[in-house]
């Protein structure tokens, strides 16, 4: 239970490691994005760990890194087609941020950190709680973001005649959200 825990709080991350900072700045302009992003890491990290413990033993040292990217790669392409089929309009406003996965620290770190030297079931709930560790990370930027800057969560007015934000839209206001969540979580990390 504790692998799957730790990237909640004690490793989050984006709170904590700074790691995937780079969609979490760029696709959280609302609730659906950061969710839809949060799932299609869930699905890369968790598979791309799984797979990459398995096959760990039959690599050779040298190319260690460059298999793990086409592991990686195989899983972004499937999430890939599969938002284009079956959610075009979320596949669109995540656009390059899905092809960059492959190259997310956050999946790549887990591999070379995690899966490359633990057990397939330790990796399977590393690959699951961290994902699920930056899925909680996008949704909470997310709804602040989409708050703050449409009046809305998920597309719903949530206070009638509020008068959004448009900072918190743009890319000002994900530095901004990110800044004051990361200062509060290190503020309750001391205490």
């Amino acid at each position: 239970m504790r692998e799957f825990t730790k990237g909640f709080i004690r490793e989050s991350p984006v709170f904590v490691m700074m790691l995937g900072l780079c969609p979490a700045l760029a696709i959280t302009t609302s609730v659906m994005n950061g969710l839809g992003m949060g799932i299609a890491v869930i699905f890369v990290l968790t598979c791309s760990n799984l797979i990459i413990s398995v096959i760990k033993g039959f690599i050779p040292g040298q190319i260690r890194i460059p298999c793990f990217i086409v592991v990686i790669a195989s899983f972004v392409v499937i999430v890939e087609r599969v938002l284009a089929a079956y959610l075009p309009e979320l596949n669109r406003q995540l656009g390059i941020y899905i092809p960059l996965i492959v190259v997310n620290c956050i999946i790549l770190g887990r591999a070379e950190a995690h899966a490359s030297k633990n057990s397939p079931y330790s990796s399977l709930l590393d690959g699951l709680g961290m994902g699920a560790g930056f899925t909680i990370s996008l949704v909470i930027i997310s709804a602040i973001r989409e708050a703050a800057g449409a009046g809305t969560i998920m597309g719903v007015q949530i206070v009638p005649g509020f008068k959004p934000v448009t900072l918190m839209i743009l890319p000002p206001g994900a530095f901004l959200t990110i800044g004051c969540l990361l200062a509060l979580f290190n503020l309750t990390k001391k205490k």
